[in-house]
């Protein structure tokens, strides 16, 4: 029998909850629910989940600050939600480490083809191909442990979303990719008209990488972003 995949929902909303409990539960999810941090930790601690679904505005800690004690511990997938006209939410969620973001006009279907992208990347990091270790320049990703060592030995431990995004760019190196394409890869969709989601997780990239100057991913106009840098696999 496959493994069931399991889904915490993080909001203060009973009805929110119920519904998207019973239709996940429909779509082959297990799901568990939790109304506020507090409870949310209370679940995280019988096990990781394969994915949260976690609200901005919750009752006392709101879902950034829950966001960023996460991923102290943890690169499990986040989806957030997030007020429809506030940008800044999505920016914010982003910058903290979450792997997508949706706004509470969604459809179910839409958030189910949302949670089925992060899971089939987050499977794909999980085995990802070739050697162990990948280095670049005086850089090293371990694609295990998902912890990029710097040039100087220290050790970093990548968000889901940074370890896509650099593993993208490490299986195409000194290629063009486009926001679109990268979009694609590491979130199952295109990139939204005027979307920033990306360039954001490129600049949080860049600055794990010290890339100040923009020489290591390079801006390319009209082309999007390329990685320049030759690559060697290491077992």
């Amino acid at each position: 029998m496959a493994f069931q995949k399991r889904i915490l929902i993080v909001d203060d909303s009973e009805e929110l909850r119920d519904a998207l409990s019973a239709y996940l539960t429909k779509s082959g999810f297990e799901v568990l629910t939790a109304a506020d941090g507090e409870e949310m930790h209370k679940v995280l601690a019988q096990g990781e989940p394969s994915l949260i679904i976690l609200d901005v505005m919750l009752p006392g800690d709101d879902g950034f600050t829950l966001c960023s004690q996460i991923r102290k511990t943890s690169n499990v997938p986040i989806i957030m939600l997030t007020a429809v006209t506030d940008e800044i939410d999505r920016v914010t969620g982003l910058e903290l480490g979450a792997d997508d973001y949706i706004t509470k006009t969604f459809s179910p279907r839409e958030l189910l083809a949302r949670i089925k992208a992060l899971l089939r990347r987050s499977q794909f990091n999980q085995g990802l191909e070739g050697a162990r270790y990948i280095c670049f320049l005086d850089w090293k990703l371990d694609t295990l442990a998902r912890v990029l060592v710097t040039p100087s030995g220290d050790e970093t431990t990548l968000s889901g979303a940074d370890f896509s995004l650099l593993s993208l760019f490490l299986r195409h190196p000194n290629k063009p990719l486009s926001r679109n394409i990268i979009s694609e890869t590491i979130r199952g969709r295109e990139a939204m008209p005027l979307e920033r989601g990306i360039d954001i997780q490129v600049s949080r990239l860049r600055a794990k990488l010290e890339d100040q100057d923009h020489s290591l991913i390079r801006t390319l106009r009209n082309e999007g972003y390329m990685l320049s840098a030759d690559v060697i696999h290491e077992a």
